[in-house]
This record gives structure tokens, sequence and C-alpha cells, in this order.
């Protein structure tokens, strides 16, 4: 099996295509294949690469953590401005990369956490669910994505000659066909529950309860693991790739040192919205998967304007 990656010969982060080209590369990004700039290096400064070392992480956590919107840098020791302020250049200069490369993205990407790993992949203890060298698919516990799709920029940053090590699993179409048919439904009011005393930061649709079910069920079948149709691709220090996270499995067995930026992206914004996981597990499932539940809806706008009205 031939990893699904499409090489980019560009080195500026201002890389603004011709229409035709974009669209080719959204076309690709959205059927499931890794963009990979080999040229396209995130410099760090000599007084930013003193970072390079676990010893930046100020507790058990895997990655620095910062929020661009609101300027909060979580799981750091040591100089927090000067993190924060490595950290907010790395997500303004992907969010330049995609809004140039992707310009039909533009105006439509939501910008997520930045995030920084420093520790090595390798022999790191973690639980199953946790474990990023088995395949899965993107899913989050506590953030819900809703109607959107998780859109990734990775960027190897390693000084030694360390690349990262990935590997590619088979399409999520065929993800899906194998691991959706065996999921459980959701426990009726479980996502109510969940919103409503925090466990969620909204509401865990039925979209992110299948996600989620799949992204576990994927790290629990060991023989799925050891036997699946994949291919190892090595991401050199010094480039870059872009993927759609949430569609390509894919498992990081080895490498240290990456900067890492989400977006969101609504689905409706999609080329193709049949191509995303959510039109794919709908498809599966009969049925309608994403959005709210009206109830929960009703009961957040009505706790929304009770609190605006004794605000005033």
């Amino acid at each position: 099996m031939n990893a699904p990656v499409e090489t980019l010969d560009i080195s500026d982060w201002n890389a603004v295509a011709d229409l035709a080209a974009a669209a080719a590369r959204i076309s690709a990004l959205e059927d499931g294949k890794v963009l990979f700039c080999p040229k396209l290096r995130f410099a760090l400064s000599a007084s930013e690469a003193r970072f390079l070392t676990p010893g930046i992480l100020g507790d058990k956590a895997k990655s620095l953590a910062f929020d661009a919107k609101s300027g909060v840098l979580k799981h750091a020791a040591g100089d927090h401005v000067e993190i924060a302020a490595m950290m907010r250049r790395y997500a303004e200069m992907a969010e330049r990369l995609v809004t140039t490369l992707l310009p039909r993205y533009a105006g439509q990407l939501q910008i997520g956490r930045t995030s920084f790993r420093p520790v090595g992949i390798e022999g790191r203890p973690t639980s199953l669910a946790k474990d990023d060298t088995l395949l899965h698919v993107d899913a989050f516990p506590t953030s819900p994505v809703g109607d959107r799709r998780i859109l990734r920029v990775f960027s190897n940053v390693n000084m030694q000659g360390l690349a990262r090590h990935w590997r590619i699993g088979e399409p999520f179409a065929d993800v899906a066909n194998r691991f959706y048919p065996k999921l459980r439904r959701p426990i009726p009011g479980s996502a109510w529950f969940f919103a409503r005393t925090g466990l969620t930061r909204g509401y865990r649709s039925r979209y992110d309860h299948a996600m989620l079910a799949i992204h576990d069920a994927m790290k629990r079948a060991r023989f799925y693991q050891q036997n699946v149709p994949a291919a190892d691709f090595h991401f050199p220090p010094g480039s870059t790739w872009i993927v759609y996270t949430d569609t390509v499995s894919h498992a990081a067995l080895s490498g240290q040192h990456l900067f890492e930026q989400t977006f969101y992206l609504p689905v409706a914004a999609m080329a193709d919205p049949d191509k995303s996981p959510l039109r794919i597990l709908e498809t599966l499932a009969g049925r309608k998967l994403g959005g709210e539940n009206p109830r929960y809806s009703a009961g957040r706008a009505r706790r929304r304007s009770r609190s605006e009205s004794v605000a005033r």
C-alpha cells in the first residue's frame, strides 16, 4: 500500500495558489490525502531553540497547549511569555498557510488549539485510548465538533535529524464500514447530561458519539492494528504537512519536537461535503447524525436569555 501523500514544492508560508492549483489541493485533501511540504520549515530563533526539551513541560501533559484567541498557555514551565509568543507565531503562520494555499476555506476556518510536543513518542506511558502509536481517526472526548471537520497543520522542528514516523491506514469509508455497524447507540440523555454538567464543551451529537466510538474501537482491535493494510511515511525535520485527521487513519510511531495547529471547518464549506466522515456515516446509518438535539438547543437559548436578563 502506498501512503496517500501529495508533495507540494513550496517553501513560503504565504504560498498563494492559482484557482486551479488550489482546487486540486482541496480535492486531494478531501479525498483523504496528506499535503506534504518537504521544504516548508518553521524556523526557531536561537533563543527559542532552548525550548526543544521535555523539561519545558510543567506537568504530566504530553504537549504544550496554546489558545490563540485567549492567549492562554497551558502545561508550560519556564518563560511563559516567550513560549506563548513562539506558539502564537506558529498559529499565525499556519493560518496564513491554509488560507492562501486553500483560499476556498478562507473565512470559514475556525482556529483551534496550538500544540508543541517536546517529548519523544517511543516508550511514553499512556492509556490505550491516548496511545497515538495505534491507528486511529481523530475524535475529542470533551470537545464535540458537531458539523465540522478537523483540519491540522504539523511541522517537524527536530534539530537532531529525527523524522516523524507515521503509519497511514485504510480509507475512512473502509474504516466506517468495518466499525460503525458494530457500535452501540449512545445512552438516551447522555449527551444532554455531559453538556449540562460540563463534562463536554457543548452537545455531543450522534456523529460525535460515533467518531469517538470508532476511535476507541480501532485502538482496541489488536488484530486490526496488526493486519490492516497500511503504509509508513517519514516526515523529515524542516517539513510541514496538512491533513484532515478525522478522515485519514494514522498512527505516530516515533519522533520528537512537533508543532501542530488545529482548525475546524464546517462540512457545508467543503468543496464536496459528501466526502466528509459525517456524510459517510450518515449514509451508513440511513439518518442524520449531526447537529444538536433541539431540546438541548432550546434549553441553552433559555439559559442564555435568563443570564442576559440578570446582567441587565
